[in-house]
């Protein structure tokens, strides 16, 4: 791996505007994420992709979406067919647990199937949050279901449907936002239940996806572990919990540091999260007054969060030889039909 500093960025549009380019040929973020506003014709992504791995100069570098399907997919038709929320899997697994195992994996794989070609190789997914009774909907029916046994098999299934496809998993949110009252991206959630609870539910599905090659962190403040900081910048948080007790050694990427659960200038966001052990810092909405003190506080990867990065991206981009997309696409709708 050439240079790269320990960050992810976004852009504005559907094509690097001049000042971009030069951004990203300066600064060489390890990775790109993208949203709905970069989406334009299916070449178009292709090109972006393309264009942002010639500017930082690695051809690995890896390129991140959101594509859960339901209410979070960025790409939509006529490049990718609308896909069901985690809840719809939660409920045909209700219904036949093998049968909603088989439609996540198969869901997942479809996604691959849909970005890799378009340059993509990395899917912010599979949702690992296990939503409380009265927490805010922000997950809601994101979630394959409200406990963990559910949660932990769908998303494992839908995280091995990625990897068949040469796509990288990103399991969110760890150690989990399910008890979250508020929206992180709008202000600082705080969950008070007891580290005992919090072991026994919500840290569950992190580790049984413990051996998955990256996490996106909770902004969420948990009262028994870190009254103080939230999980992004809790060095308890991210050392005591994900590393150890969770047993996570992937790669750790902040969640978005322009949401306002943060506070703090930009620099400050960035140091602190990497200060707490978080391994590449995520800055998503292309803003460039933001992005570049981000880039300032940013250093090169190096050292272990090296390691991993180098270690998650020697997963990507190579899809398994099974059947064609199509009759996965046609196998995975008659399963949805069948509890539609």
């Amino acid at each position: 791996m050439s240079e790269s500093k320990a960050m992810i960025m976004g852009c504005a549009g559907t094509r690097l505007s001049a000042e971009e380019e030069a951004f990203f040929a300066t600064e060489r973020p390890w990775g790109l994420i993208l949203f709905a506003r970069n989406i334009g014709a299916a070449d178009e992504i292709a090109d972006l992709t393309a264009r942002f791995r010639q500017l930082v100069g690695r051809h690995d570098a890896p390129v991140f979406i959101d594509q859960e399907g339901g209410r979070v997919q960025r790409i939509r038709a006529p490049i990718a067919p609308d896909y069901p929320s985690g809840a719809v899997l939660g409920a045909i697994y209700r219904k036949d647990r093998e049968a909603g195992l088989h439609t996540a994996r198969l869901m997942s794989r479809l996604h691959a199937a849909d970005l890799l070609p378009l340059g993509i190789t990395a899917d912010c997914l599979p949702v690992l949050d296990v939503p409380a009774a009265g927490s805010h909907d922000v997950i809601g029916d994101r979630a394959y279901g409200r406990d963990a046994a559910t949660v932990a098999e769908l998303g494992d299934a839908a995280a091995e449907g990625l990897l068949e496809g040469g796509v990288l998993p990103v399991i969110k949110h760890i150690p989990g936002h399910g008890r979250a009252l508020v929206d992180s991206h709008k202000a600082l959630p705080e969950v008070g239940a007891d580290a005992q609870t919090l072991a026994r539910i919500d840290f569950v599905p992190f580790g049984a996806l413990s051996h998955m090659p990256m996490a996106m962190t909770a902004h969420v403040v948990y009262t028994a572990l870190d009254p103080d900081n939230p999980a992004t910048t809790s060095a308890r948080v991210v050392g005591e919990v994900i590393r150890e007790q969770i047993g996570f050694d992937g790669l750790l990427m902040t969640d978005d540091l322009s949401m306002h659960a943060l506070s703090g200038d930009f620099a400050a966001r960035t140091k602190a999260s990497l200060s707490a052990g978080c391994d590449v810092v995520l800055h998503c909405n292309g803003q460039m007054d933001e992005m570049r003190p981000v880039a300032e506080a940013t250093p090169l990867l190096s050292g272990k969060a090296r390691e991993r990065a180098e270690r998650a991206t020697a997963m990507a981009g190579v899809p398994g030889t099974e059947a064609r997309a199509d009759d996965l696409r046609a196998e995975f709708e008659r399963l949805v039909a069948a509890v539609a």
